[in-house]
């Protein structure tokens, strides 16, 4: 499977649940290429476990929130990847609105709704007791990331990777 190269953004806001009072733009990005092989890792992941996420947003447990969906957008040469939530699943796919500003595509703004299948999927997650579960992507990102960075979002937003 041939990955473009992209931007993954790293965009929190999705986690509002787990908001912080900090301030820090959480609209950043982390820029990598498309055969890094720890994110091309982490998509095949989310994208092998997304049936059973699926079924278990369709019928969340009392201690989860937060479902949501990364998607790929594609805009001629440049590709970026963005949340969805909330998102709904349709016939022949997905239905939701983008949960953050685009910093590298022009074709999509923030809450704008976007139909897309399963091909688009590279990521999924959710909280659950106040932690974050899946964040395949994240997860792989934290890695070349600055120290700082990545202990901010795990303490403002739950992850343990």
């Amino acid at each position: 499977m041939r990955f473009l190269k992209g931007v993954f953004s790293l965009i929190l806001v999705a986690c509002s649940s787990l908001a912080s009072s900090q301030q820090r733009d959480e609209n950043e990005v982390v820029l990598v290429g498309e055969t890094d092989p720890e994110v091309v890792a982490a998509i095949k992941q989310a994208r092998k476990t997304l049936p059973e996420f699926l079924k278990l947003a369709a019928a969340p447990p009392s201690n989860t929130d937060d479902y949501k969906l990364k998607v790929v957008v594609v805009d001629g040469t440049k590709t970026e990847h963005f949340w969805v939530t909330p998102f709904k699943t349709l016939p022949n796919g997905f239905a939701g609105v983008l949960a953050n500003e685009p910093k590298v595509v022009g074709n999509v703004k923030k809450d704008q709704i976007v139909r897309f299948d399963e091909s688009l999927v590279s990521h999924w997650g959710y909280v659950k007791d106040g932690r974050q579960v899946g964040s395949f992507t994240v997860c792989a990102l934290f890695k070349k990331m600055p120290i700082a960075q990545v202990e901010y979002y795990r303490k403002t937003h739950g992850f343990d990777c």
